[in-house]
Parts: C-alpha cells; sequence; structure tokens
C-alpha cells in the first residue's frame, strides 16, 4: 500500500505534464479503480483469515468441547489479525516499525494499562490461563448473583441467569471478585440434600425403597440404585429425625453441572410426592379433629385436638 502511495506522487510529477486534461482524467480513472480492485482484495483476504480462525476454533470446539480458553484466543487472534494485516500496513512503514520497535511503545502499553480496555483484556487472558470458572460452570458472586457461564470475550463474561436474562460481567471485575464456583472440579458432581417427612404408621423400609428408586429413576439426577440389603454402606436413603408429627427421610441427590439445582429439586420432589401416595404412605400435614359429646346437663361440649 505504502508502495502505491509513494509512486503515485512521483508519476504525477513526471508524467503530467506530458498529456492532456482527458488523457490525465483518464489515467487517475484507471488508476483509481486499480487502487479499489486492489483494496478490495486486500480486505476480501482479511475477512478470509478471519472465518479461517473462525472455522478452526469452531471445529477444536466440536472435538474439544467450548471452553473459555478456545473462545478468548479465538478472540484475540482475530483481533491480532485486524491489526497485522489491516492497521499496520495501511500506516506504512512508519507505523509499523514504530508499533513493532519502538521503546516507545512499552511505555505506551504501560500507561493503557489502567485503561478499562486494556485491563479488561488482561484479566481475560489471566481468566482463560487459570480457569477459575468454564464455559457452563455455575457460579455466584458475593452479592449472591448466581449464573451459568455462557461467554468469554476479550472484554466481557456472559453469564447466563436463573430466569434466562444475561449478565455482563467485565473481566476485570470477574477476575477479581470472590466466586463460589459450583463446577469447579469436573469429575466431581453437583449435590443437594432433600428430606422427605413420613407419618408415624409408614413401613420405613418401604419408604426408603420408594424414594431410593424414585431418585435414581430421575432423568435429571446421576443417582444409582446400588442398595444391598446386607451391606449398610450402600444405603443412600435414610432415617434422619423424629419430629412431633412425622419422621424425616433424607437423602444425597447428585446432578451435572449444567443442570439448575431448582429443576432437579422440582423434578424430585414431584416424583418422590406421586410415589409415596401411589404407594399407600402418608406425608403428614397438619389438621383438626373436632369431637361433639353430650355432656351430663345436655350441653354439648367441643374438644378440639390438633393432629399432623
Amino acid at each position: 500500500m505504502e508502495s502505491i502511495f509513494g509512486l503515485l506522487p512521483n508519476f504525477l510529477d513526471n508524467e503530467m505534464q506530458n498529456y492532456s486534461k482527458e488523457e490525465l482524467a483518464s489515467i487517475f480513472l484507471i488508476v483509481a479503480l486499480i487502487f479499489i480492485v486492489l483494496m478490495a482484495v486486500y480486505i476480501f483476504f482479511v475477512f478470509l483469515l478471519l472465518k479461517l480462525n473462525k472455522r478452526i476454533f469452531k471445529r477444536i470446539e466440536k472435538k474439544k468441547g467450548s471452553s473459555i480458553t478456545v473462545q478468548f484466543l479465538q478472540k484475540a487472534i482475530s483481533l491480532a489479525i485486524i491489526v497485522v494485516w489491516g492497521v499496520i500496513p495501511l500506516g506504512g512503514k512508519k507505523l509499523a516499525q514504530s508499533l513493532l520497535g519502538s521503546t516507545a511503545v512499552v511505555a505506551a502499553v504501560v500507561g493503557l494499562a489502567a485503561n478499562d480496555v486494556i485491563k479488561n483484556m488482561f484479566a481475560g487472558l489471566e481468566i482463560s490461563i487459570y480457569k477459575p470458572f468454564d464455559v457452563g460452570s455455575r457460579i455466584m458472586f458475593e452479592d449472591g448473583t448466581a449464573g451459568i457461564v455462557e461467554k468469554l470475550t476479550l472484554r466481557h463474561v456472559v453469564l447466563k441467569l436463573v430466569d434466562t436474562t444475561r449478565l455482563i460481567v467485565p473481566n476485570s471485575k470477574a477476575n477479581t471478585a470472590v466466586i463460589i464456583n459450583y463446577s469447579y472440579e469436573e469429575q466431581v458432581p453437583r449435590s443437594i440434600e432433600m428430606h422427605f417427612p413420613i407419618s408415624y404408621d409408614s413401613d420405613i423400609d418401604k419408604a426408603k425403597e420408594v424414594i431410593r428408586t424414585t431418585i435414581a429413576s430421575c432423568e435429571l439426577t446421576l443417582n444409582e440404585d446400588k442398595y444391598k440389603e446386607n451391606d449398610p454402606k450402600t444405603r443412600s436413603v435414610y432415617f434422619l429425625e423424629l419430629r412431633d408429627s412425622s419422621l424425616i427421610m433424607g437423602a444425597t441427590v447428585y446432578y451435572g453441572h449444567g443442570v439448575r439445582t431448582e429443576l432437579v429439586r422440582d423434578e424430585v420432589n414431584t416424583k418422590v410426592f406421586k410415589a409415596l401416595a401411589e404407594n399407600g404412605i402418608e406425608i403428614p400435614y397438619n389438621y383438626m379433629n373436632v369431637v361433639m359429646r353430650d355432656g351430663s346437663n345436655d350441653k354439648k361440649a367441643i374438644a378440639m385436638q390438633e393432629v399432623g
């Protein structure tokens, strides 16, 4: 590009006087058309590089899965292509030399480190290297905001919240915040403790079996029914507590990282409730019996008793 701009003034100075106005107009038109064609080809070449970069990283994601490292590298390489093949060539040799060789650039980068854009880029690089969370991780910030990590760009992290809205967090803030990561170890599933009350006259062993098999059959859970009658260590449903009006059964429910806790609770509670009812196991609740009886003076006395 610079050679074209450098030759054009010399050409005009030396040759302009040898041509008429009509010929000069034709020459300018031809030069302008050539320049436009070259620019179009050059821009198309840069566009192809960006497309190729995107396709390569899409293939990587298909083979190895999506991760914040892959997302960040794809954005960083795209930026590098634009700078190396767009900004520097159009700026000429002097710009290239100043960007690549001048010590002033080092000072400029250090000075710009306080800038939010540079901060977020470096923070994104740190996140992609050290991976305090990854795509699909369920995390919660100090203020209680929780969501699933959907995307990492050069500037921000995108979280999908419970109600499907998106929270945009600058990389610099996400990198310095205290975060609870419920998905930090991929090989370790997430879990919740769930309690199920049954009535005092229920068959405890039958209730345990119903709860255990129902949880294991839920599509969203990772529980497996490995219970053996003669091996207490294989129990997964426990008689935890005696309350005034109920016996409390408890179980640990395991589920995957990409599943919302609310969905797991909903499915397990719904299926266990129906299964207990179908098997004649009462789930107690508070109610009131009213007993009417005759007194010695033919007066009616009312006795009220709470039962639950």
